[in-house]
């Protein structure tokens, strides 16, 4: 989200909205990665830490300090229209496909449709301020892992033939009513993610 117009662009903040998880999921996680890891060439895949899992909603970019108070704000008009909700976690998947994969993925779903309406909510209203939609639909997922550019294709089709034969999990599901606005700081060991905000969900209150 750009800076206002007349603003002096003072920091800028790398941020995003999102769903955190709890403890409990991040664990099924993180031991779904370590099986997949044992099925890949060594290095082939930068494994996403299970503490930095999360549902991203909507990136912002690089977001002045002064607009960040905005965006929160978008976010709470967001949340309070909707009511909490609860997250089925399960399957597995690459984007584009197994064949040429590059994010190793779980799925989301989310029967009752507030889910999507709360991402279109959140899409539309940060669009009013500059925010460019990605301009493809909403494919709710959780990240394990991306696939190094370096690793050539034999190790890519590793990777995703590793997803493709591990047994569908079943991971549950999450209660969500609350919604985070993240900073995300990027280093040499992977990126960094601090919660600015948790907006409760308040509609049907």
């Amino acid at each position: 989200m750009p800076a206002l117009a007349g603003q002096r662009r003072l920091e800028v903040v790398r941020s995003f909205v999102a769903i955190d998880l709890p403890q409990t999921l991040r664990d099924r996680l993180g031991e779904l990665s370590s099986r997949l890891a044992k099925r890949v060439p060594p290095g082939s895949v930068r494994w996403v830490r299970p503490e930095s899992i999360h549902l991203t909603l909507q990136f912002l970019g690089e977001v002045s300090s002064e607009s960040l108070s905005q965006a929160e704000g978008l976010v709470r008009q967001a949340a309070d229209a909707a009511c909490p909700f609860r997250l089925e976690i399960g399957g597995l998947g690459c984007f584009p496909n197994p064949l040429r994969p590059r994010v190793l993925w779980v799925g989301v779903r989310e029967a009752s449709g507030t889910l999507a309406a709360l991402q279109e909510a959140l899409e539309a209203g940060f669009e009013r301020l500059g925010c460019r939609r990605e301009g493809r639909g909403f494919n709710p997922h959780l990240t394990l892992g991306r696939v190094r550019q370096e690793a050539g294709a034999a190790a890519a089709q590793a990777a995703g033939a590793s997803v493709a034969n591990e047994p569908r999990p079943d991971l549950g599901e999450v209660a969500v009513d609350a919604l985070c606005l993240f900073r995300s700081d990027l280093r040499s060991s992977g990126a960094v993610y601090t919660r600015l905000a948790e907006v409760p969900l308040r509609g049907g209150g």
